[in-house]
C-alpha cells in the first residue's frame, strides 16, 4: 500500500533535517530510512502514473477536436455585393461593398441625380437599390429666363450658354434679312451687281454641345440643297471651310451627289468654345449659282458623357 503524501514528505523532511552524526536521538537509523525511501520512490510512481494518464486523456481530446474541426466545411466567405462606379457626370463616396455597408452619390453642376442618392448593401448580396445616373439639367426649359432679353439659350452638356446669331451689316446694294431667329437671307441683288451675287445668299446659325474626349473621327454636320418646285436644281455642289477658329479639327467632305458632312477629325478637351464656316456652292453646267454658309458654334463640355 502507498503511504500517504503528507505522511511520506513529512519522513524526508525528517530524513533532510537530521545532523550527520548518528548519535542524535531523532535521527532515522538506516531501516528506518530505507523504508522511507522506498514510500518515495512508490510515491513518485504513482504520481508519474497519473501524470501520464493525464497526458494520454488530454492528447486523446485534442485529437478528438481535431478530427471534429477537419470535417467542418470551410469557412463561408463574407457576403458583399456587387462593385458600383461613380455615376458618369457624378461622384461615388464609399468602397466597401459588405453587408450593411452603404455607398453615396452626388453629380457634378449642371447635372441632377435620378435615382436613389444612397444605397445599402442587403445580406442576401443585393443594394437596397438600382445604381443612380447624373442627367443634364436643361436650364434653358426653366420658366425662368436664364439669358438676357434679346438673347437665345442653348443648352450644353452642365450648362448653358447664351447667343445672339446677328446677320451681316448692309454694305453698298448688298443686305441681309432675318427670316428665323437662327437664319439670314440676302435681299435680292441687282442685275449688273456680280460682286453681291457671290456673297452668300443664305447664312444660317447652329449650335452643337460636345463631351469631352469624344472619339473620332466623327460626323457633327450636314449641308444639303433642295430645288425649289418647278425649278432645276444645280447639278454640281462644292463643299468647304472657309472661316472660324478651328485650327484642324474639321474636314468637310461629300457624303453623296447633295450632301456635305462637317467631320470632327482631333480630339477635343473641353471646356472650350470653337466655330468653323462651312460654304456650299451651287452650280448648274459649270456656271456658279448660289452659295450658302452655315457658320457652326461647337461648346465643348468639360464632362466626358
Amino acid at each position: 500500500m502507498v503511504p500517504s503524501c503528507p505522511r511520506a514528505l513529512f519522513l524526508l523532511l525528517l530524513l533532510l533535517a537530521c545532523p550527520e552524526s548518528r548519535a542524535s536521538q531523532n535521527c532515522l537509523n538506516k531501516q528506518q530510512l530505507l523504508t522511507a525511501i522506498r514510500q518515495l520512490q512508490q510515491l513518485l510512481k504513482g504520481q508519474e502514473t497519473r501524470f501520464a494518464e493525464g497526458i494520454r486523456h488530454m492528447k486523446s481530446r485534442l485529437a478528438a477536436l481535431q478530427n471534429s474541426v477537419n470535417r467542418v466545411g470551410p469557412d463561408a466567405p463574407p457576403v458583399s455585393c456587387p462593385a458600383l462606379n461613380a455615376p458618369l457626370d457624378g461622384r461615388k463616396f464609399g468602397s466597401k461593398y459588405l453587408v450593411d455597408h452603404e455607398v453615396h452619390f452626388t453629380c457634378n453642376p449642371g447635372f441632377r441625380l435620378v435615382g436613389p442618392s444612397s444605397v445599402v448593401c442587403l445580406p442576401n448580396g443585393t443594394w437596397t437599390g438600382e445604381q443612380p445616373r447624373c442627367k443634364d439639367i436643361d436650364e434653358c426649359a426653366s420658366p425662368q429666363h436664364v439669358c438676357p432679353r434679346g438673347t437665345l439659350c442653348i443648352n450644353t452638356g452642365g450648362g448653358f450658354q447664351c447667343v445672339s446669331p446677328e446677320c451681316p451689316e448692309g454694305s453698298g446694294n448688298v443686305s441681309y434679312v432675318k427670316t428665323s431667329p437662327f437664319q439670314c437671307e440676302r435681299n435680292p441683288c441687282p442685275m449688273d451687281s456680280r460682286p453681291c451675287r457671290h456673297l452668300p445668299k443664305t447664312i444660317s446659325f447652329h449650335y452643337l454641345s460636345l463631351p469631352s474626349n469624344l472619339k473620332t473621327p466623327i460626323t457633327l454636320f450636314r449641308m444639303a440643297t433642295a430645288s425649289a418646285p418647278g425649278r432645276p436644281g444645280p447639278n454640281s455642289l462644292r463643299f468647304g471651310i472657309v472661316g472660324g477658329n478651328s485650327r484642324g479639327h474639321f474636314v468637310m467632305q461629300r457624303s453623296d451627289r447633295q450632301t456635305g458632312e462637317l467631320i470632327l477629325v482631333q480630339t477635343l478637351e473641353g471646356p472650350q468654345t470653337l466655330e468653323v464656316d462651312v460654304d456650299m456652292s451651287e452650280y448648274l453646267d459649270r456656271s456658279f449659282q448660289a452659295n450658302h454658309v452655315s457658320k457652326v458654334t461647337i461648346f465643348v463640355s468639360p464632362y466626358d458623357f
